[in-house]
């Protein structure tokens, strides 16, 4: 009987570990065996299941009974996460995890467990544990080298002992917390007791063995770590020295508690000012120094004892962080946060770029809207720099609640996701139609023009951009642009190639029946086509009128303005040219002079030379860029009449060498294929 449940154990760890190579593929660090490794996404996002299984797998031959007790931790978690098993590769998990812990049991012989007796184990294990690899010795000599400053001297030294250090504080942590899950439900004397003095104890003056414990990304901030040497890279020391508090900042309330045992930094300020979640602040905080420091690795690697961050590495981080609130706020011709670059020392400047990336970091869906990102941190950064020229902090007005909560991710980011939520309620799983709900588009083109400023700081409830679509009646309205489902489309959307089209068909078709003579008769009719051509640009003036219909409520006044100005030009011009036209033929039949011929062929050479002008300044890029950096108001109206003009791909332009690059190879390939034609015939 010992035989099969051993031989069912080896095929269900064999099951386990070769799914586990069919959907990650091969990994990288500690190889796990058995259970360990095969934990679902959905279990191992949020808990340290598969940590724990490791470290049942590593403990397993020195203590199989402390093994049973991890397992039997992990799949409980694994239960009350997911009760009913929906997850994907949940019910085989557990099923495998079962079958592993009763060969455990089985492999009791018989003999009677007492589980009650559990924590009691689990205590001496600890114990003995960090006896048997010496953990305090380790803590001695970590404080010893700290003390001497000779942390990153000693790195290669330090190295060669990161492999094992991992080992054992890996299995350190898993065992520490199994045993502080177990201890919530002990009596308060006896094990219990100590389990929660030994947990204090750690969090507050055991600084190696918290900082191998807290949980981290890349680089262990809120405790040194010596089994991670990326803590001691001289850009990382230099980046965690840059974002330091320092006493020209204002000075913090004495109750503002400072969680691990690192110093404080600038991420505490706006998490105190603005109320950002502890998660968020300290994963942009990692974020942060990690950018820092790679920055300044491509400069170059600091050499002096008390490494220090370049300022052009600083500034190149701001320009390059805020890139798109600098381009938003010159296409909105409105003031930047700083007067001059050069008027903002280093601190501002990662004040600036830390509070854009909490910003970011806790946006939820509206990280989906880069301009409304753009607007929030436009605001948040002139409270901050307000914050920043007082003594002491206090919180800003704008993430205050009614309750006296500080809190960005209720007061900020709530009202704007309620209104996505809602709008996308009336999309009824893609059915309805574009004009009836707003979508993400609908929501950042509204940040496009000055008149987003309407919104107010803090933001107004009564706005119609917070505006929440009723379940019957009017809808909301779009920002910009209706997709109304409809065969018109193919004409709006393509009306240059049906122009084109239309205006060839009828050129040739004058030239096919003048009987092959082209006279100044044949002439006259072929300029029918100026009258074709008007009537055809005002139909597609009159659609974009019609198909913008849902958007007039909430589009920006100059879109509007556009619309209804080029509807009015194209008719009256159209008129205008038909009326011309008319008195023309009138000319031919009675010969009188010829006044409106003259007429019509100067109107149509202005018309062409206009059109030929805009071409070149809309395709050219050279002229393009001189467009684009003309700010007269003249110029701009008929740039604008002529197209819309739009944040996101208004510099989608190739450069003049690269154009003409492109002519030339395209004039040189037909020139080579005709020659070629040529010889063969």
């Amino acid at each position: 009987m010992a035989r099969v449940y051993e031989n069912w154990e080896r095929l269900v760890r064999a099951t386990l570990r070769r799914e586990q190579l069919r959907q990650t593929g091969p990994g990288h660090g500690r190889t796990p065996s058995g259970i360990a490794g095969s934990v679902p996404d959905s279990l191992q996002r949020t808990t340290n299941i598969n940590a724990i299984l490791q470290a049942a797998d590593e403990i397993q031959d020195e203590d199989p009974n402390v093994a049973r007790i991890l397992c039997e931790q992990a799949y409980s978690m694994a239960q009350n996460l997911d009760p009913n098993s929906d997850g994907r590769g949940v019910l085989q998990f557990k099923t495998g995890l079962m079958s592993v812990i009763k060969q455990k049991l089985a492999k009791k012989e018989g003999a009677r467990i007492d589980r009650n007796r559990d924590m009691e184990r689990l205590w001496e294990f600890y114990q003995q544990y960090k006896r048997q690899h010496k953990v305090d010795d380790i803590q001695r000599e970590e404080q010893k080298w700290r003390e001497s400053g000779a942390v990153s001297a000693n790195l290669g030294e330090l190295g060669l002992r990161f492999s094992e250090m991992r080992k054992v504080f890996a299995t350190l942590r898993a065992v520490v917390e199994v045993m502080e899950s177990l201890s919530k439900d002990a009596a308060p004397d006896g094990v219990g007791r100590l389990i929660m003095e030994e947990l204090k104890r750690i969090k507050k003056s055991d600084a190696t063995l918290s900082g191998e414990l807290a949980p981290y990304n890349i680089v262990p901030l809120e405790a040194p770590s010596l089994t991670n040497a990326i803590g001691f890279f001289p850009e990382v020391l230099g980046a965690m020295s840059a974002v330091k508090y320092t006493e020209q900042f204002p000075q913090l309330p004495a109750d503002f508690e400072i969680p691990g045992q690192r110093d404080m930094d600038m991420f505490d300020l706006l998490e105190y000012v603005f109320g950002f979640q502890k998660d968020n602040v300290r994963n942009q905080r990692e974020n942060v120094i990690l950018i820092v420091a790679n920055a300044q690795s491509q400069l170059g690697i600091p050499v002096e004892a008390d490494p220090t961050i370049d300022e052009k590495v600083i500034t190149e981080v701001f320009l390059k962080v805020l890139d798109n609130y600098i381009k938003w706020c010159r296409y909105l011709r409105i003031r930047l946060v700083w007067n001059k670059l050069e008027a903002i020392n280093r601190d501002r400047k990662l004040f600036l770029v830390s509070l854009y990336f909490c910003i970011w970091g806790e946006a939820a869906n509206v990280r989906f809207l880069p301009e409304c990102i753009c607007y929030i941190f436009h605001h948040m950064a002139r409270e901050l720099d307000a914050i920043l020229d007082h003594g002491e902090a206090s919180p800003a007005t704008s993430c205050v609640g009614a309750n006296q909560s500080v809190s960005f991710l209720e007061q900020i980011i709530r009202p704007i996701y309620d209104t996505i939520v809602s709008e996308a309620a009336r999309n009824n799983n893609g059915k309805a139609a574009h004009s009836k709900w707003r979508n993400y588009d609908d929501f950042n083109e509204y940040f496009w023009s000055p008149a987003c400023f309407e919104l107010g700081w803090p933001f107004k409830k009564d706005s119609s951009f917070l505006r929440k679509p009723p379940k019957k009646g009017k809808r909301t309205g779009k920002s910009t642009f209706v997709e109304h489902r409809t065969f018109l489309h193919l004409y709006r959307s393509f009306h240059r190639l049906w122009i084109f089209l239309v205006v060839m068909f009828q050129a040739l078709t004058i030239i096919a029946f003048s009987h092959e003579k082209i006279n100044l008769d044949t002439f006259k009719k072929l300029l029918s086509v100026g009258p074709t051509f008007a009537v055809m640009n005002f139909i597609e003036s009159l659609l974009d009128v019609l198909l913008m219909f849902g958007a007039y409520s909430t589009a920006r006044g100059m879109a509007i303005s556009r619309i209804v100005i080029r509807f009015f030009w194209t008719g009256v011009s159209s008129a205008f040219v038909i009326y011309v036209y008319l008195k023309l033929l009138e000319e031919r039949d009675t010969n009188k002079d010829p006044f409106y011929f003259r007429l019509y062929i100067l109107v149509l050479g202005v018309y062409a030379g206009i059109r030929i002008v805009f071409a070149l300044l809309m395709k050219l890029p050279a002229c393009h860029k001189l467009s684009e950096m003309s700010d007269q108001s003249f110029f701009q109206f008929f740039k604008w009449i002529y197209q819309e003009r739009y944040f996101v791909g208004r510099g989608l332009v190739e450069k003049t060498t690269d154009y003409l690059s492109y002519f030339s190879r395209h004039w040189y390939t037909t020139r080579k294929y005709k020659y070629n034609n040529t010889l063969e015939m």
